[in-house]
């Protein structure tokens, strides 16, 4: 299976523009291989959308190894919906509504997949899947591509001497469909929500008997990990009806945005197959059911000697002081950061007091209450800090980007954080975080270190959509306002 099939990509797209290296072409060599070795039809190329979500095509697997020399045609169309599927800027005008004159006219991009993330699919038959990366026609990679903007942050890291290592923890609801179809008069953009029951019956924290009630799920979900090369740590019972948290051990950190989408991804489509909703919305609006979120564990590793940068060798404080100073980047930038960490308007009723989710800007040593906490200390090469700011939903390349970002920044002006917080987090007088998603984007509209950071119509083309976004949700008439005023007045 070799050769350009016809009609794919642009022919000699990739070497023309220099975007296979020696480790993308070894790679690429391999997956050759699989795609021979496991008689695979079919790949599924995907390419992940400014909301984090994989958006893709199907294509014979000749075309994907042509793929490999041509890229594929893609609909640009994608980086101009919002989470609904609306269309949200004026996408004719000169400029595609973003001034990015590329964009002008409504064009199609070519995507190259990166085979170093080529993957057989458990679950489906004779399916490869691999992640792509998006180019205009000119070799030019679009700006708006948010793999690219973590890609550079790392880059940055990289010539700085340093790597940024994460370790996943998410949180995430699986429920009972109760029905797989869709009727006539419920067809729209977004359409209501499906018809769900209890999955498991919850309200018993890391309860042994919980999780073994819903083994055989979870046993398939787990099989599906294993099998795709995540590195799965734990699986338990959290405290919502069907609320699950995943773990995985610490990777660098452009692996571990990759891994989230495919995590994501794996679990609803695993979860599909057997019948069930896994659903990554922050806070589902059903009966006593609790809020998700995903925190980021990071620590950063010293390239020359491989050593943890973050790990004190001071008995009197728990982090070295490029660990501290990193810290302090976070808490620097943490308003505008949320944008990215919480892009949705869901996530925001997450930060409540006494939830063990934070509420306000600080950070302490071991402390849950906090939004950034020490793990570890003096000594101990397993220091690291956990952001506890994001949401499930969160794009995994944006939550990433900017939380590397912030801290660079904060090691490069050797900023200092505040005092530690060292008893009651929500009662402290730390600055408090956006209580909405419209605070979060005024807050991102008047910064303007990362639109440095990311690029000025990345950081644009996202403050459009959630300014979109949230248009729609105040021009509508909720339940609460029905009970409020309907008989009253």
């Amino acid at each position: 299976m070799a050769g350009t099939a016809p009609g794919v990509g642009r022919p000699g797209f990739v070497a023309e523009h220099g975007l296979l290296g020696p480790d993308s072409r070894e790679a690429a060599e391999h997956s050759r291989r699989l795609v021979e070795e496991e008689g695979l039809r079919t790949v599924r190329m995907t390419w992940v959308d400014q909301h984090g979500a994989p958006r893709g095509k199907f294509m014979s697997a000749a075309n994907y190894l042509a793929s490999l020399e041509s890229g594929i045609d893609f609909q640009g169309a994608v980086l101009s919906m919002d989470s609904a599927n609306h269309v949200f800027p004026p996408v004719f005008v000169e400029g595609g509504g973003f001034d990015i004159p590329e964009l002008t006219g409504f064009p199609d991009v070519v995507l190259v997949p990166d085979p170093a993330t080529f993957r057989v699919l458990p679950w489906a038959d004779r399916t490869g899947w691999v992640l792509t990366d998006s180019y205009f026609s000119s070799g030019a990679p679009v700006p708006l591509d948010t793999r690219r903007a973590l890609r550079r942050q790392v880059e940055a890291a990289r010539a700085e001497g340093y790597e940024l290592v994460v370790g996943l923890e998410v949180e995430l609801y699986i429920l009972r469909r109760e029905s797989a179809t869709i009727a006539l008069h419920e067809t729209g953009t977004p359409p209501p929500p499906p018809r769900v029951s209890v999955f498991e019956h919850g309200y018993q924290y890391l309860s042994e008997v919980r999780l073994a009630g819903v083994n055989d799920v979870l046993e398939r979900l787990r099989d599906a990990y294993v099998a795709l090369g995540l590195p799965l740590r734990s699986m338990e019972d959290e405290w919502g009806p069907g609320q699950i948290e995943v773990t995985f051990d610490p990777l660098p950190v452009m692996e571990a945005a990759d891994a989230m989408v495919l995590f994501r991804s794996a679990t609803k489509q695993v979860c599909e197959r057997l019948g069930l909703l896994a659903s990554f919305m922050c806070r589902p609006g059903l009966p006593n059911f609790f809020s998700s979120g995903w925190h980021l564990h990071e620590s950063l590793r010293d390239l020359e000697s491989g050593a943890n940068a973050f790990m004190s060798e001071d008995p009197s404080e728990p982090l070295s002081a490029t660990g501290t100073q990193f810290v302090a980047g976070l808490l620097e930038h943490a308003l505008p950061a949320t944008v990215f960490s919480t892009p949705t308007i869901n996530g925001y009723k997450r930060y409540r007091p006494y939830s063990f989710a934070p509420d306000r800007v600080n950070w302490g040593v071991e402390n849950r209450g906090v939004m950034v906490r020490v793990q570890g200390g003096p000594g101990d090469p397993s220091t690291h800090l956990e952001n506890r700011l994001g949401e499930p939903a969160a794009n995994p390349y944006l939550y990433m980007a900017t939380n590397l970002a912030a801290g660079r920044d904060g090691m490069h002006r050797k900023l200092q954080p505040p005092a530690r917080i060292e008893s009651d987090a929500y009662a402290s007088d730390s600055p408090l975080l956006p209580t909405s998603l419209w605070e979060a984007v005024a807050a991102l509209e008047g910064d303007s270190f990362f639109a440095s950071e990311l690029g000025p119509g990345l950081v644009k083309a996202m403050t459009m959509m959630k300014r979109h976004e949230i248009g729609r949700f105040l021009s509508e008439v909720t339940d609460w306002e029905m009970r409020e005023y309907l008989e009253f007045y």
